[in-house]
């Protein structure tokens, strides 16, 4: 029997993309964690799937002692702990900047987060983007870019997954989504994303999960 030595808290996996962020980071890590998930109907934590209000609910990771909430927070706690786990590069530089892509995804990008909300049940084939989300989406695909031909991809900073991935992860899931066009070396790593054995995961708890927000179950 496998012991859990930590707890996360997350939120709807279907609909909560920091709750996946956390996730991520802590199986990327290697950390065990027994999930705590917080009700959909809990005021709060509606408020931030609806991106009403931020909260600091989710993810928190709770581990011998600390409390760890904010996705970039968690990332570098795991770091710390565990340097050998490759969460981000090993070069110095490459390894600035990881840290700094991933921090302008979690710090950045309203539009994109209001117009395109994370919904892992559904897929729409003619979505009407937003005019003030496409400067965001040529930005990240900017991002994208630069970082697959510097490392040589699949993954942004080379052949194994790091923070910048698990950062990414769910804005790669939005525009497979809603069907965003994006450049053949984008749709690439929307696909290396989503072939991904921990995003699979993922997308398959979310579909089984029975609650819906129906605010955000948008139909056009």
């Amino acid at each position: 029997m496998v012991v859990a030595v930590a707890e996360l808290t997350l939120s709807s996996k279907n609909y909560s993309s920091w709750s996946l962020r956390g996730w991520l980071l802590c199986r990327l890590a290697g950390l065990k964690v027994e999930e705590k998930m917080v009700a959909l109907d809990d005021p709060e934590n509606r408020a931030e799937l609806l991106l009403l209000s931020p909260s600091v609910l989710v993810p928190r990771l709770t581990h011998e002692g600390a409390s760890v909430w904010d996705t970039l927070a968690i990332a570098e706690y795991l770091h710390e702990l565990y340097p050998s786990a490759g969460m981000y590069p090993a070069d110095r530089i490459a390894r600035a900047h990881c840290r700094s892509v991933s921090g302008e995804i979690h710090s950045g990008f309203a539009n994109l987060r209001s117009a395109l909300p994370m919904n892992l049940k559904v897929r729409h084939t003619k979505f009407p983007i937003f005019s003030g989300a496409k400067p965001d989406i040529e930005r990240i695909e900017t991002i994208w870019a630069e970082c697959l031909k510097a490392y040589g991809g699949p993954w942004l900073f080379g052949a194994k997954p790091t923070v910048a991935d698990a950062m990414f992860a769910p804005v790669a899931e939005r525009f497979l989504t809603y069907a965003v066009h994006l450049s053949p070396t984008s749709a690439a790593y929307c696909r290396t994303i989503n072939g991904w054995d921990l995003i699979r995961e993922w997308i398959e708890d979310a579909r089984n999960e029975p609650d819906e927000v129906e605010e955000l179950d948008i139909e056009f």
